[in-house]
């Protein structure tokens, strides 16, 4: 089953960087650059599974993304990626920098992508 991920992340090299590595695990993977472009996002695409955001950004951080998105879509499951941040909220978190590996790993255990 092909996942459709979207990703969140205000930094375009680290952002750039997951989207290859998703691809690379056979996701349909679709970006953002900021809480309110995800959130736009997730409405005009139904097929959207996973979302998986960074905490620390600008204006809407991660915290508030994943909250504002579990009302739109409660089923949707999510991953959080911080380089500082603690874990909030009970979601699964993946710290800054990370390898392919734990990061196909945690997808795998989260949300069945392997």
């Amino acid at each position: 089953m092909s996942h459709t991920v979207l990703v969140v992340d205000d930094d375009p090299p680290v952002l750039e960087t997951i989207v290859a590595m998703l691809e690379d695990l056979g996701c349909q993977v679709i970006s953002a650059k900021s809480g309110p472009d995800a959130l736009d996002r997730l409405g005009e695409n139904r097929d959207i599974s996973v979302l998986i955001t960074d905490i620390n950004m600008p204006g809407m951080d991660g915290h508030e993304l994943a909250e504002l998105a579990r009302r739109l879509r409660p089923e949707l499951k999510m991953l959080q990626l911080s380089g500082r941040e603690p874990r909030r909220g009970g979601l699964p978190m993946i710290r800054k920098p990370f390898s392919f590996e734990e990061l196909a790993d945690i997808l795998q255990r989260t949300a069945g992508i392997h």
